[in-house]
C-alpha cells in the first residue's frame, strides 16, 4: 500500500462510526510493523485523545502480532538460540529496546572471563571464575526485595538493573558459559531453576558433574541436594528434574513466571497476552 493511502486511512481513525473504524483498524494491522512510524507521527501531531488512544491500541496489536509470529518461527526453526528466544519475549514489554546493548554486555562478561581462563582449569575452577566475573565484578544478583516483579523475567531489564529471578540469572550465566564453550545447561527443577555442569568426557550418556544455584551467587550443589529438594516436594528423582532441559522448556518457564507476575500485579490484559504466547509455544 502506498504511503499516501496509508496516511489517508490513518486520518480517518477518529471516525465516530464504529464499523468504519474497525475496518480501518483491521487494514492497518494487516499492513504490519512498517506502518508504525506513520502511526507514531500522526499520534505526535494530534491533540485528539480518542485518536491517540486508537493509534496506541493499533500499534500494540501490530507489535503483539509480530511477537507471536517471531516466537512461532523461533520454536520451529531457531530454538537452539536461547538468547533470541529471550529477546523476543523482551520485545513484548520493551519494543523499542536497544538489543545491541544486551549483546554487548554478554560479550563483555565473556571477554572478562576468557581473559582469566586457563586451559588446565578444572570445572570447579571455571565455575569459580564465572561466579567472580558475573556476581562479584558485574554485580548480578537475585531480586529478593521485589521477587515477583515482571522485570525479573526480561533479559534486557535484568542486565540493566543487575537483578533477576532464578531462571533469568541462570540464562545469563548459561549464555556466558556457552560463549566460552563451558558445558553448563539449565535444569527445570520445580520451584527453583538451577544449572548443571555436564561431563564432556562421557560418550552418549549424559552425566552431571555438579549443579549450580545461581540465585545463591553460584553455590555448588550435589545430586544429594537435588534429591533432598525433590523429596521435600514429594517428587521423584527423574531425568526431567535432573538433566538439562531444552531452550523451549526454558522459554515456557519464563512465560509462566510472567503470567504469575502480571497476575500478582493485577495486570490482567498483559497476563492474557502472555498466556497466548505460552499457548503458541506449547502447540
Amino acid at each position: 500500500m502506498k504511503e499516501s493511502e496509508l496516511k489517508a486511512m490513518i486520518s480517518l481513525l477518529d471516525d465516530p462510526d464504529q464499523e468504519i473504524f474497525q475496518e480501518i483498524e483491521h487494514n492497518l494491522i494487516t499492513c504490519g510493523p512498517e506502518v508504525i512510524p506513520l502511526l507514531e507521527k500522526h499520534w505526535e501531531e494530534s491533540f485528539d485523545v480518542l485518536l491517540q488512544t486508537r493509534i496506541e491500541d493499533i500499534i500494540d496489536k501490530i507489535q503483539f502480532d509480530q511477537i507471536k509470529n517471531e516466537l512461532q518461527l523461533w520454536r520451529l526453526h531457531n530454538s537452539e538460540d536461547l538468547l533470541e528466544g529471550l529477546l523476543i519475549i523482551n520485545r513484548y514489554q520493551y519494543p523499542s529496546m536497544d538489543e545491541e546493548q544486551v549483546y554487548f554486555i554478554l560479550a563483555e562478561l565473556k571477554r572478562n572471563a576468557w581473559f582469566h581462563m586457563m586451559y588446565d582449569m578444572s570445572p570447579l575452577e571455571k565455575v569459580k571464575l564465572l561466579n567472580n566475573v558475573i556476581f562479584r565484578e558485574f554485580g548480578l544478583s537475585g531480586n529478593t526485595t521485589d521477587y515477583h516483579s515482571p522485570s525479573n523475567s526480561y533479559i534486557q531489564k535484568v542486565l540493566e538493573t543487575k537483578k533477576g529471578n532464578p531462571i533469568s540469572l541462570a540464562c545469563v550465566y548459561a549464555l556466558v558459559a556457552e560463549k566460552l564453550d563451558i558445558p553448563i545447561y539449565g535444569i527445570n527443577l520445580p520451584k527453583h531453576f538451577v544449572l548443571a555442569y555436564m561431563d564432556q568426557d562421557v560418550d552418549a550418556e549424559q552425566k552431571v558433574l555438579f549443579y549450580i544455584n545461581v540465585f545463591n551467587r553460584g553455590q555448588i550443589m550435589k545430586e544429594d541436594d537435588i534429591l533432598s529438594f525433590l523429596r521435600q516436594l514429594n517428587l521423584p528423582l527423574t531425568e526431567e528434574y535432573t538433566l538439562p532441559c531444552s531452550n523451549v522448556d526454558i522459554i515456557k518457564r519464563v512465560l509462566r513466571n510472567l503470567i504469575s507476575a502480571y497476575e500478582n500485579q493485577g495486570s490482567l490484559n498483559k497476563k492474557q497476552d502472555i498466556e497466548v504466547l505460552l499457548k503458541l509455544i506449547e502447540e
